[in-house]
């Protein structure tokens, strides 16, 4: 059974997809989809009880996934076309596809080891990603090739390791990157006590009270990250600053961070 968060984050993802009937029909079908809903669940037995590393399951693969089409939708409201459409290979619905399905399937390979996962994660994400496709484009070959194309660049990429071109899959990088409140450190708080490597990882990300995407004042996007203490300083510049450095989308960007009731730091 799906958790209330995870179910809050489907009707959530739906909203922002809105009224475009290909993305829609997408999410219903992976959304149904108890295999992948199980590997989603056991990509978080690995991470977390067995590393003892963050949330990378199916709620962190649901944030994901909205906060990049949240971005996604602010650079098509200010007229700025995908690279899909700027390539004239496909249209803004194809490339919501793209974005959706390399979120939601971006860590799948969390579920086999954290070493080279985004590699892992294309392999086990390509069965998943070929069924949905058959079943809401059956009879278009050349939308079914670049919409997984698209999405297994974004996959590929997310860790910001590789180099990437498109604009959505940079949007992956930082919608990841955005993915680092308390909620999410938590978890591996509650299960591990003794220290290890990456607890700086886990004590800053508990320090970030939120993280809003909204449009920006000069730019589409705007990422304002509140804090509680300076150590969440740690999680911005390590972790969100250095995957929006290897972003094709990082121009599109306004980056804020800052503690509680204190004044914003501008990154970008």
């Amino acid at each position: 059974m799906k958790s209330p968060k995870e179910i809050a984050l489907e009707r959530a993802i739906i909203r922002e997809i809105g009224d475009l009937p290909l993305p829609l029909a997408l999410a219903k079908e992976l959304f149904a989809d108890v295999e992948l809903q199980a590997m989603q669940e056991y990509a978080n037995v690995v991470s977390i009880r067995r590393l003892g590393y963050n949330d990378h399951g199916p709620v962190h693969m649901r944030m994901v996934a909205l906060n990049a089409l949240t971005m996604l939708n602010l650079l098509h409201e200010a007229g700025i076309p995908t690279s899909l459409e700027h390539d004239e290979a496909g249209t803004y619905e194809d490339s919501v596809c793209g974005v959706f399905l390399a979120a939601l399937l971006h860590d799948l390979g969390m579920s086999v080891s954290r070493q080279e996962h985004e590699h892992l994660s294309v392999i086990l994400a390509q069965p998943a990603i070929n069924h949905a496709l058959k079943r809401v484009l059956p009879n278009d070959l050349l939308r079914r090739v670049a919409i997984r194309s698209i999405a297994t660049e974004g996959i590929f990429g997310h860790m910001g390791t590789m180099k990437i071109h498109s604009l959505e899959a940079g949007l992956i990088l930082v919608a990841d990157g955005c993915d680092m409140t308390k909620g999410r450190a938590r978890i591996t708080l509650a299960v591990k006590t003794e220290s290890q490597v990456g607890d700086i990882h886990k004590y800053s990300a508990n320090s970030i009270e939120s993280v809003t995407i909204s449009r920006g004042a000069e730019k589409p996007i705007r990422i304002d990250v509140e804090m509680t203490e300076n150590v969440g300083f740690f999680q911005v510049e390590e972790v969100l600053m250095q995957k929006i450095a290897m972003s094709p989308a990082r121009r599109h960007l306004e980056l804020y961070a800052g503690v509680k009731n204190e004044p914003r730091k501008r990154y970008l």
